[in-house]
């Protein structure tokens, strides 16, 4: 199990317990325990599907590994597990190299006339914007190395959020909340546009994404709803005044900070899941949103695009949003998913186009 960004996270070993994410909180701070360090409390990790409302379980780790921003390290270890022996004694598989075979399970033609009915209904004042996913298989004829996968994501996506949850493996650079004590952040991430790996191309096209019109609007409410569904909680809230722009390895997205002061505290998964889902992985109004995706996507996004992350027992922690992911489906079989935002300006070929681009990401540290 990992959660972890710019080497500052959680990784765990084996199954102590399964908890739901209602009752996760309350189940870790029934957990009796020492701790020698100093403000480390028993952690879950999980990962919420898309669909809100349905069950929920979050994994302790037999034995979970920290490293805080500050360079603070510790090691949990649950009833004496032999796990922790591990550790010090296991050897780390050297990566190796896999071919692969694609398909798309969501045909192309049918990808086109989704984006074209949710662009239509957008047109139509039906909803602000809608979210259309589709779908890919990756085969192999050998086992999928996964930890050769997270070693590759690690080099092109390490300033992302790096993840390995129940087999559901990934890396988003998108956080969908963190909570310490009373702060809460969001970072949330809408409109995109590919990189080429060319300096002047890439700065062009980061200029493009600021002054685009339609990527703006599609960021903008994101933004709104962050705001508007975080500041009850908040003695303050406080953004940034325009996007700015974050880059990955393969593409260029909008991006804005925002921060603030929670009353009384809350716990992050109760954040996470009143943000759920959020205007960049949903649409907005959301519940139109929703309709047109089951209307038009034809696909079960499972975990894709809902929260991922961890909480500790005083319900302090940080979830992503599940993007760039790979849901595994047998030891040698994948399957990848990509969305886009789609409004009034949207053309299904270009979708088509920043689809591939983001499969691109665990296309890559797949093949090597």
């Amino acid at each position: 199990h990992l959660f972890v960004r710019d080497g500052v996270g959680i990784a765990g070993r084996g199954v102590a317990a399964r908890v739901s994410a209602e009752h996760a909180v309350d189940a870790l701070a029934a957990i009796e325990h020492d701790d020698g360090v100093g403000g480390v409390r028993p952690i879950a990790l999980g990962v919420v599907p898309f669909v809100p409302g349905t069950p929920t379980s979050l994994v302790i780790p037999a034995v979970t590994v920290g490293k805080d921003a500050d360079g603070r390290r510790w090691v949990t270890i649950v009833d004496d597990s032999p796990l922790a022996d591990e550790l010090v004694t296991g050897s780390r598989p050297a990566p190796r190299a896999q071919e692969f075979t694609v398909r798309p399970l969501t045909p192309v033609d049918r990808y086109l006339t989704a984006v074209t009915a949710a662009r239509d209904a957008v047109r139509a004042g039906a909803l602000t914007k809608a979210v259309i996913a589709r779908e890919v298989e990756v085969r192999s004829p050998d086992p999928i190395d996964v930890h050769a996968v997270l070693l590759r994501l690690k080099a092109t996506f390490g300033r992302s959020h790096r993840y390995s949850i129940d087999g559901f493996i990934g890396a988003s650079p998108e956080l969908l909340v963190e909570v310490k004590g009373h702060t809460v952040r969001s970072h949330p991430l809408a409109g995109t546009t590919p990189r080429t790996g060319d300096p002047d191309t890439d700065r062009r096209a980061a200029a493009e994404l600021l002054a685009s019109e339609k990527n703006q609007i599609e960021h903008r409410v994101v933004i709104d709803m962050i705001h508007d569904t975080l500041l009850p909680w908040c003695s303050y809230l406080d953004w940034e005044p325009e996007p700015s722009i974050v880059t990955v390895a393969n593409v260029q997205h909008l991006a804005t900070d925002v921060t603030g002061e929670l009353v009384d505290g809350a716990p992050v998964l109760a954040l996470a899941a009143s943000l759920h889902p959020t205007a960049a992985v949903c649409g907005t109004p959301s519940e139109r949103a929703k309709a047109v995706i089951r209307e038009l996507e034809g696909l079960d996004r499972g975990r894709y695009s809902g929260p991922v992350g961890w909480t500790d027992s005083n319900g302090d922690g940080e979830f992503g949003i599940a993007l760039r992911c790979a849901q595994i489906e047998a030891d040698n079989q994948l399957r990848l998913f990509a969305g886009c935002g789609i409004v009034a300006g949207s053309d299904s070929a270009a979708e088509v186009a920043e689809s591939d681009a983001k499969f691109a990401a665990m296309q890559t540290a797949l093949n090597g």
